[in-house]
């Protein structure tokens, strides 16, 4: 998916950082605000903007509502979960903390690294951040982690523990949450008796089954099958971001989401394209001789909950699902747009950031339809090039390990831009002005970066922007702001793209990490950019007031 959206590590910390020994933390006392200052945390709370997650359910059902606040419940038990696996026990770690900014703060990192800002620490008696969070013990070395003789060591649905001698040993996350999950598969069952889509309905007893027992794909299968639905739910361990030692683990997240009909319809027609762009996709034949599961659909919501994962910090606002490469290559993938989140970053926060750094005659490029298809596309392209390594040695996923995510979104994002200019060169965007997209795409650089160089979303930026440098892609200004160059910038898109693909097809791990390394790095003038937008008080991202309460339920 993703969540458009996935996070790697800090090079200072890839460097000096060889195990997890280093990352061992320690909770030691409760903030004390007479010395951090209640003030400055208050403005990092106010980096994110508030938004009300609601839509219109006047067309669902007493039966669907009744339903949806058996999904609330089972969502917010896979929030749970993930401050588990991001932090520990969560009211043992709030509890020790006084000041309400502070806390507040915490919540919305679900723990004391700020996800947006590198991962600093910012509750007094923490270190840095294990890389691989709660997912591992903090005292394994990766050089354990490989002589430990498991085949489910690098599993998604696995936690690794030590046992009573000390050893390594797996744990499946039905036995490790078995007492969250258990309520939540019962919810899941009570939830599609309820269910009037009778597709919807068989994947809600399929997922409350995998919940139990950790096999996903049958219900990541029957999940492709809900098409005409108006309430939809994605709810399980989906994405590795928050395991950083070597990307293998799921974190649990949730989402409920209401059909918004009518911009669905302006989106169906795109999923017939998929298998031939990907024959058409700029690289050699070895790197796009996957064929895409045509059995893909486009559909647009409105959100009503995130939980987990996926609310931690910068918010995503679209899904490419399931990630199961087997099912992707199957049946295909969903990519869902999450219209009122989108609709939210672009007013609050793009429209803003373009005012400050966007020059004044390519503003009017700026929209939201291009925002949106760029999005869009970004999650289609996530389904494209290529899963396994051409040398049939497995999976690009396990290949790249933590270098994986910041590369896939570096593909999604690169690719998706690609495929906007092919759609309107057949003519399937023939409305709207290219131009908008690019200069769109540009500013949506500025937004995306401010994730962070821990997140995968903001490194995939840095590698664009500095490569779009390098090929004169844009210009800066004498005003500070940036004015792009369309030829310039198709071209070196083209270009990157055929880079990310070859560098998946061939597994290429030292390539990828040079890639990173080497382009994924803010450089002093673009930060001096960045420190200005938060001197303007430009928000960051955005966090939900949302529940059963703010959907009227």
């Amino acid at each position: 998916m993703k969540k458009i959206t996935a996070p790697l590590i800090l090079l200072g910390i890839i460097v000096i950082v060889t195990s997890c020994s280093n990352n061992t933390q320690k909770k030691e006392e409760p903030v004390d605000t007479k010395t951090t200052g209640v003030s400055e945390m208050q403005k990092k709370v106010d980096e994110y903007a508030p938004f009300k997650l609601t839509a219109d359910i006047s067309h669902l059902n007493d039966k669907e509502k009744e339903m949806l606040k058996l999904l609330f419940k089972a969502a917010k038990i896979m929030d749970d979960i993930f401050w588990l696996e991001n932090v520990g026990d969560k009211e043992e770690f709030l509890s020790g903390i006084k000041d309400p900014a502070t806390k507040r703060f915490a919540e919305i990192n679900y723990g004391p690294w700020d996800e947006m800002d590198d991962l600093k620490v910012f509750v007094k008696g923490y270190g840095a951040k294990p890389l691989g969070a709660e997912f591992y013990p903090k005292d394994m070395t990766k050089e354990e982690f490989e002589a430990f003789d498991d085949p489910n060591k690098s599993s998604l649905y696995t936690i690794i523990k030590r046992d009573e001698n000390g050893k390594l040993k797996t744990v499946w996350y039905h036995e490790a949450f078995s007492q969250y999950v258990k309520e939540a598969s019962g919810l899941l069952l009570k939830a599609s008796k309820l269910a009037g889509n009778k597709e919807f309905a068989h994947y809600l007893e399929l997922r409350s089954e995998a919940l139990l027992t950790d096999d996903y794909q049958p219900s990541d299968l029957a999940w492709l099958d809900v098409k005409n639905n108006n309430v939809d739910l994605v709810i399980g361990p989906i994405e590795n971001y928050t395991d950083k030692l070597f990307g293998y683990k799921a974190a649990h997240e949730s989402y409920i989401l209401i059909k918004d009909k009518v911009w669905s319809d302006k989106l169906s027609k795109y999923a017939s394209f998929l298998p031939q762009l990907q024959t058409e996709l700029p690289v050699d034949p070895k790197y796009k001789k996957e064929v895409p599961g045509s059995d893909a659909d486009l559909n647009a919501y409105d959100v009503v909950f995130y939980g987990g994962d996926c609310n931690m910090a910068g918010k995503t606002i679209a899904i490419n699902l399931p990630n199961d490469e087997e099912v992707q290559l199957k049946k295909g993938t969903r990519k869902l747009q999450l219209k009122n989140a989108m609709r939210a970053k672009f007013d609050n926060i793009l429209v803003p950031i373009s005012n400050m750094l966007i020059a004044e005659n390519q503003r009017k490029h700026i929209t939201f339809d291009a925002f949106f298809a760029n999005t869009m596309l970004h999650e289609v392209a996530h389904g494209m090039g290529i899963k396994n390594t051409i040398d049939g040695n497995g999976t690009v996923r396990h290949a790249l390990k933590e270098q994986y995510s910041a590369l896939e979104e570096g593909k999604a994002d690169i690719l998706g831009l690609y495929l906007v200019t092919r759609l309107n060169e057949m003519g399937e965007f023939g409305d709207t002005d290219l131009m908008d997209n690019y200069v769109t795409f540009m500013a949506g650089i500025f937004r995306s970066v401010r994730f962070g160089l821990s997140s995968a979303h903001g490194k995939a930026n840095m590698v664009r922007f500095n490569f779009f440098a390098e090929k004169g892609a844009f210009i800066k200004n004498a005003d500070g702001t940036y004015s792009i160059d369309i030829e310039k910038m198709k071209s070196a898109s083209k270009e990157l793209t055929q880079i990310i693909l070859k560098l998946q097809g061939d597994g290429d791990y030292a390539g990828t990490k040079k890639l990173l390394d080497e382009s994924g790095i803010i450089k002093p003038e673009l930060q001096a950019d960045l420190d200005r937008l938060e001197s303007a008080g430009i928000p960051v991202d955005i966090y939900f007031i949302q529940g059963p309460e703010a959907l009227g339920l």
